[in-house]
């Protein structure tokens, strides 16, 4: 499913126009992202977190150039679903 199936899912049960659908969610992304840039986790109750985890500095080898390099820690967004999402996932399969 896309984005645009999204919006159009939405338009279609609401009743409301597309472009106004589409806004809010531009709106959502955009607030996650700024979130999560932040050091911020967001919580949706029901449905999941976006959280950052912080990968440890690794040890990294390019074998075509036999070198070691060192990957520093670095952060990175990752999402958790929530035990109820995850209970209706694994029903419906």
């Amino acid at each position: 499913m896309t984005k645009a199936d999204i919006v159009n899912e939405i338009a279609r049960t609401t009743g409301l126009e597309k472009a106004a659908v589409l806004a809010t969610i531009e709106n959502f992304m955009e607030i996650v992202k700024e979130s999560l840039a932040s050091g911020e986790n967001v919580y949706l109750r029901g449905f999941g977190s976006f959280i950052v985890k912080t990968r440890c500095e690794k040890t990294a080898r390019n074998i075509s150039k036999k070198t070691t390099i060192v990957i520093p820690e670095h952060k990175i967004p990752a999402f958790k679903p929530a035990r109820v999402f995850m209970n209706e996932v694994k029903e419906r399969q």
